[in-house]
């Protein structure tokens, strides 16, 4: 089975252990649709990336037969198709609205999808987080929920200390200290500039020369590059902040003159920290001095204070009224326990989101598998013609499901799938399914596993269209190029 793997924020590379999935070369063009599917499944939802591949290698190693005999791909094709129809509608008539603004209710969706993981010992802890994050940095635009994780929950790694510590901020952390060190490092309730230009002279855009005749005009010079800082510090200093951000550098001169004004500056943030940071305590982020206005002044935070923790120096702005972005922090003994309990919160938080966006669940552990299975299978005996063998088949190929459930715990897959079978056949009880730890039949409802629909319609929609996709290539042709010395001297030869 693929190993869950993390984006990182700009969302190209994928760390599998230590392999970069995004980038293994694999030769087989079936295998690079596979590997996509993970990815943007990982992208979209966030969750079910290994369903994904399985459901739809089983797919296609339904269709193999078929093809066997000689039936045409267009045909399976088609009966795939109206099962895909069938298989969402059948999700849409299973699944239960949830009241998302039940905290308890979504805590134990979010705990369904961290239990197996490694965070389960500190689960209430993660789902905690995971949830509080979610909610801050949710944003109701004209009707349109929009919740960016990645932009605007960001997760700092700080080495030390044991994870009970970590939290989520109710405002931004960036890794920074003061740039000067007389400046004050604790400010309640701060007034913030946001900038994202240099408080340092500018040269020319292009190389400049400057001849100089006379002793005085060097003097001069100086003088007019000193009076320009001056001039963009009384521009920022006439808004009286206690605090500024840049994105860029601070000169001498300039941290000078903000240290005689009593504000706090801090250099070269990075610009989705300041994204963040402004989004938190409300202010905007300005390009220039001279525009500076009152309204751009961010004065949602309640506290600015810089701490030392193991090591290094880091900035926070926290307590901010109605933050719409936030940092969580993140404590552990090592890199690698932080690595893997940040991989596991996003996914924590990713359900959050999808629940939040599409607030209909259904029931985990192989159930929805064995009900949608149990409906094809129904509606396949109304069929006539040819097609109603491909539609079977992939009724079929969803019992893949659970029986991989099964097999993770080491049952007997013949025996409990079986019984699984028998127990869908019955009435209301569609929330039966495979308990993942033990490996026995158990009511999904009771145990409180739960899926968001998004996630599963996801799954199914990229499974099947990828069986579609792939089968409809009849043969592959592959040519290399020769990666030696005669590409440069422009003979390209097909290996």
């Amino acid at each position: 089975p693929l190993v869950h793997r993390p984006l990182s924020e700009s969302g190209r590379k994928v760390q599998t252990g230590n392999i970069n999935a995004a980038k293994i070369q694999v030769q087989h063009p079936a295998a690079k649709s596979m590997i996509e599917i993970s990815r943007t499944q990982d992208e979209e939802v966030g969750d079910g990336t290994t369903s994904v591949i399985i459901l739809a290698g089983e797919m296609l190693a339904v269709a193999e037969q078929f093809l066997e005999q000689q039936m045409h791909p267009t045909i399976i094709i088609s009966a795939y198709r109206q099962a895909l129809e069938d298989m969402l509608d059948t999700l849409k008539e299973i699944s239960t609205p949830v009241d998302t603004s039940d905290r308890s209710m979504m805590l134990k969706i979010v705990h369904s999808a961290i239990n197996t993981k490694a965070l389960s010992r500190w689960s209430e802890l993660a789902c905690g987080i995971a949830l509080d994050a979610v909610r801050t940095v949710e944003l109701e635009d004209n009707g349109r929920k929009e919740i960016d994780i990645k932009k605007y929950a960001k997760v700092e790694k700080v080495p030390g200390g044991i994870i009970e510590d970590s939290c989520v901020l109710k405002g931004v952390m960036v890794n920074k200290d003061v740039t000067h060190p007389r400046m004050k490092r604790m400010i309640r309730e701060p007034r913030i500039v946001l900038l994202d230009c240099s408080l340092e002279y500018k040269k020319g855009e292009s190389q400049t020369d400057i001849e100089i005749s006379k002793e005085e005009d060097f003097a001069r010079i100086l003088q007019m590059e000193e009076e320009y800082i001056q001039q963009i510090c009384e521009d920022i200093i006439r808004l009286k902040p206690d605090l500024v951000f840049t994105e860029k550098g601070i000169s001498d001169l300039a941290q000078h003159y903000l240290m005689k004004a009593n504000i706090s500056a801090i250099r070269r943030v990075r610009k989705t920290d300041n994204n963040r940071i402004a989004r938190a305590c409300g202010a905007r982020i300005v390009s220039r001095t001279d525009e500076l206005r009152e309204e751009d002044v961010g004065t949602g935070a309640g506290l600015f204070e810089v701490k030392k923790i193991g090591d290094e120096y880091f900035t926070f702005v926290t307590e901010c009224k109605d933050p719409k972005a936030c940092t969580i922090l993140l404590r552990g003994a090592s890199k690698e326990i932080l690595a893997e309990v940040e991989r596991n919160l996003q996914d924590a938080m990713q359900v959050c989101r999808n629940v939040l966006l599409d607030p209909f669940l259904l029931p985990g552990g192989g159930a929805v598998e064995m009900a949608v299975s149990k409906r094809l299978t129904e509606r396949s005996r109304a069929l006539t013609g040819i097609e109603q063998w491909p539609y079977r088949a992939v009724a079929q190929a969803l019992e893949v499901i659970p029986r991989t459930l099964i097999q993770n715990c080491g049952a007997s897959t013949i025996r409990v799938l079986t019984s699984l079978r028998a127990k869908h056949t019955q009435d209301n009880s569609v929330c039966w399914g495979v308990d993942g730890e033990t490996g026995c039949l158990s009511d999904m409802s009771s145990l409180g596993i739960w899926e968001p629909l998004a996630v599963k319609a996801q799954t199914y929609k990229t499974a099947v269209e990828t069986a579609i996709l792939l089968l409809r290539i009849d043969d592959i042709v592959s040519g290399h190029k020769k990666k030696d010395k005669e590409e440069q001297m422009g003979g390209q030869g097909a290996e």
